[in-house]
């Protein structure tokens, strides 16, 4: 990269192409990762793993045409509430603390959205039923507001998972580019990052993942009333383990939605800046 493009400012996206980057990007990542978030799925509720490919597909269009509004929701505000918020702009950048401030923000708003998206997706595979017939199963037999069963622990998840990929993975990607002899190497130093981001997002919140997985596959509540009392039943089931149930799956799933969407946001930044 030239001097003179490296000294301009970034620019800042506007909110019509941070929905349009979330939108493309949920998309991408769950078409191409719908199999590793089967396997979660199962691993977590100790359901035995398809045996076809349409098993390891099923629901994948109900949770792609979610995720995109959900991942919209969560590019949106965190530039909704880094410019409206904390001032950003193309000559006052935020902060690296800011940044992942505005973006679990982001992330733990979004939570409203993607909450009842988790809990169709989940019940859809156990039911084996089509997204309209489960969504009339569960407003049917448990009432409309159960499908936000578990939204707290959501909340947190998507927190966090919301920093690591608007916050920690851009803040790391500025970082290892500052290095002498890595300015120029941006795919290698943005794949780095989003891996870090995303493996300390997804050992971080699968805890309370797990906990709202089961909470969201009881929709009766005999075993788990909520997420919090989820916990202690879990851990005296299998110990710290419990928590981590498909935590391979989730690691692999959360490194590559991060390495898609975070890449396509930066992509969609340099475009705008004309570096």
């Amino acid at each position: 990269m030239a001097p003179a493009a490296a000294a301009k400012p970034r620019a800042v996206l506007n909110e019509a192409e941070n929905i349009g980057v979330g939108m493309v990007g949920g998309v991408t990542e769950t078409c191409l990762l719908m199999p590793v978030l089967t396997a979660k799925f199962c691993l977590q509720e100790g359901r035995p793993l398809p045996t076809n490919v349409a098993g390891w597909y099923r629901g994948v269009v109900v949770q792609a045409g979610n995720v995109a509004p959900v991942t919209a929701a969560q590019v949106f505000l965190n530039g909704v509430i880094g410019k409206y918020m904390f001032g950003e702009s193309s000559s006052t950048p935020l902060s690296d603390g800011t940044k992942i401030l505005a973006s679990t923000m982001a992330g733990a708003g979004s939570a409203v959205l993607y909450s009842p998206v988790d809990l169709v997706n989940i019940q859809q595979q156990k039911l084996v039923k089509s997204p309209v017939e489960t969504f009339n199963y569960i407003r049917g037999n448990h009432g409309f507001l159960s499908l936000w069963r578990g939204m707290s622990a959501m909340a947190v998840r998507e927190g966090i998972y919301t920093a690591g990929y608007l916050g920690l993975a851009p803040v790391l990607t500025n970082y290892f580019a500052s290095m002498p002899g890595r300015e120029e190497k941006y795919l290698q130093n943005a794949i780095g990052a989003c891996a870090i981001a995303g493996v300390t997002a997804a050992l971080v919140t699968h805890p309370v993942d797990t906990a709202k997985t089961v909470v969201q596959a009881d929709l009766a509540g005999n075993q788990f009333k909520s997420a919090i009392q989820a916990m202690p039943k879990l851990y005296a089931e299998g110990g710290i383990g419990a928590f981590y149930r498909g935590g391979a799956a989730r690691c692999v799933r959360t490194v590559g939605a991060f390495i898609v969407v975070s890449s396509m946001r930066e992509a969609m930044i340099q475009h705008k800046t004309g570096n």
